[in-house]
């Protein structure tokens, strides 16, 4: 994975439990921020850390434009989205942070 790539990120606090959506063009240090609780925030309230989910995408703008489009949507929508590649909300982080 290059070091600086826009991308849309769901994390979940567990299966069907609290989702939230990210973005950033340095996605291996936003995770790992995550991850660590170094930002105080909704994901270190909610203890939201496993990455369900990863889109890449060619600019910042269309990867800002996809997460809000993704946080506008009904949750089974989003839900519907990642089980399509991640049936068993696996934490992707394993082999994607590598």
């Amino acid at each position: 994975m290059q070091e600086r790539q826009p991308c849309v990120y769901p994390l979940a606090s567990c299966r069907n439990g609290v989702l939230y959506a990210g973005v950033t063009s340095n996605f291996l240090a936003r995770i790992w921020q995550h991850r660590n609780d170094v930002v105080e925030g909704f994901t270190q309230r909610h203890h939201v850390h496993s990455l369900v989910w990863l889109e890449m995408r060619d600019t910042m703008e269309t990867a800002i434009a996809r997460e809000q489009a993704v946080k506008a949507w009904r949750r089974a929508w989003t839900i519907e989205l990642m089980e399509k590649s991640n049936p068993y909300w696996r934490d992707l982080c394993a082999e994607i942070c590598q």
